[in-house]
């Protein structure tokens, strides 16, 4: 079946239905060591998982380790250029699970990025990103206590997908061709726009299929989180990019108001309730005035428009949702990307999930991660229907490697996620505890007890797990 690994003697595959993994006792599950400092921290990752699994479950549960290849690794068993082996894409498909540390990404043609790649051949679509913080964790921030988000970030789309064409190409210079002469001009909305004919070309394509899945999922978390952390907010520069980012928008409104519409309120939904709830007798346009800033300068037909608004939210959803049901809904709104980057430095208790497409939740999460200790502590899944693969945020700084002196937290809490994902919650809560222990302890690695104030003599990586792990019987 496989080239050159060989599955673990015992245990049993992760299967899924609907969506959701179904978990044995005795999982199987693939693991890509990583390249560079992957060397220490996989074995202190390990060590930290099968110790939470152990003390949770007193030998009932227990994970089979697979161990598969990717990167630099691979390359040293597959041979040159096989940074991402067919038997690695086998296994992570047939297994379901599986978690990996950094990787490299290879310079030159071919693959443009391994972690890229893994989520666009196994439909990896909502890359999870959740930023929380350990108190005692040193952080730039006055307030970093006050962020608490999880961010859903779209995997398959945007201009991550990489279609483009290079500055002079044939192909590239043609398409400037034909959209400067022929499909610019016949869209009288475009004016007379050009593009520069020395430009390179990329293509940004947003569905309505990836942006709904995404924006599923993260109300579907929403749900699961308490009452006051029930809200999703659709990230977008809509303003700007109105047949993209904002169809991201509206599509995830429009997800949230029919197959969520019992379970969901929008924010604009719900400033018209509560105006009916504060003033039984409002009228329509009263009500309009109070949600539309500049009403009273909108055409007779603009006004005409959101009054009509409200007397339909007030006909369809007054006896589900007013009366204050509303505030037991999950919350959706929306804001600006570039506003969302302030808010979450000067406002970030107000957020609890971000839906984001590509290219916005990548630059946010690692802006998020960096409020609440850096990438060091940043954990990160990439989930589709019947596969997840659960990994580290940062890069593979190969100078460290085998120095045993690196954060092996975004992996470690990767596991947490994992653990989380398969049902596992009191593994994934012992090893909470720990590095939340560790770090108020201030035994931590180098990357933070040079932050501290003052600076603590450093922990090794291998150290780290361990006060890590001691404190999982206390």
């Amino acid at each position: 079946m496989y080239e050159k690994i060989v599955p673990p003697d015992t245990g049993a595959k992760i299967t899924f239905s609907n969506g959701e993994p179904i978990v044995p006792d005795n999982p199987i599950i693939p693991f890509i060591r990583g390249d560079g400092t992957g060397v220490d921290i996989w074995s202190a990752s390990q060590k930290v998982f099968d110790a939470a699994v152990m003390t949770a479950y007193q030998g009932k549960r227990k994970i089979s380790w697979f161990k598969v290849y990717a990167g630099d690794e691979a390359c040293e068993l597959y041979g040159t250029y096989q940074y991402l082996p067919e038997d690695t894409l086998q296994a992570i498909k047939e297994y379901g699970v599986a978690i990996k540390g950094p990787l490299t990404t290879p310079v030159g043609g071919g693959i443009r990025s391994l972690n890229v790649a893994l989520r666009q051949i196994n439909d990896l679509y909502a890359c999870v990103r959740p930023c929380r913080y350990y108190p005692g964790t040193p952080s730039p921030h006055r307030y970093p206590e006050k962020l608490d988000v999880i961010i859903y970030r779209e995997n398959t789309e945007d201009i991550y997908l990489g279609i483009e064409w290079k500055q002079g190409s044939e192909i590239g210079d043609r398409l400037i061709k034909i959209l400067n002469d022929d499909l610019i001009p016949a869209t009288p909305e475009h004016g007379k726009k050009q593009i520069p004919t020395d430009s390179g070309i990329g293509i940004k394509p947003i569905s309505k299929h990836g942006s709904q899945r995404l924006v599923r999922r993260a109300i579907k978390h929403a749900l699961r989180l308490p009452k006051n952390k029930q809200m999703v907010t659709l990230v977008h520069k809509g303003n700007i990019m109105k047949y993209t980012e904002g169809a991201f928008r509206d599509w995830g409104y429009e997800l949230a108001t029919t197959e969520f519409r019992a379970e969901c309120v929008t924010e604009r939904e719900s400033w018209i309730l509560g105006n009916k709830e504060s003033n039984p007798d409002i009228s329509s346009e009263a009500n309009a005035q109070q949600i539309e800033p500049g009403y009273k300068a909108l055409t007779p037909e603009k006004q005409k428009q959101i009054c009509q608004e409200v007397e339909k939210v007030l006909t369809d959803i007054w006896a589900t949702h007013g009366n204050g049901q509303w505030k037991d809904k999950v919350m959706v709104n929306d804001r600006i990307a570039d506003s969302i980057f302030q808010q979450l430095q000067t406002r970030p208790d107000e957020y609890s999930i971000l839906a984001t497409m590509n290219l916005n939740g990548d630059y946010l999460s690692d802006a998020a991660a960096a409020i609440v200790g850096g990438l060091g502590m940043g954990p990160g899944a990439n989930i589709g229907d019947s596969c997840a693969v659960f990994e580290a945020t940062h890069g593979t700084a190969p100078k460290h490697a085998g120095l045993d002196r690196v954060n092996p937290g975004s992996v470690i809490l990767s596991g947490v996620m994992m653990l989380e994902y398969m049902g596992w919650q009191e593994a994934a809560d012992l090893i909470k505890q720990g590095i939340g222990d560790a770090i108020a302890n201030r035994q931590v690695t180098y990357d933070l007890a040079r932050l501290m104030e003052p600076p603590v003599e450093p922990l090794k990586c291998s150290e780290f797990a361990e006060a890590i792990i001691q404190a999982f019987n206390k």
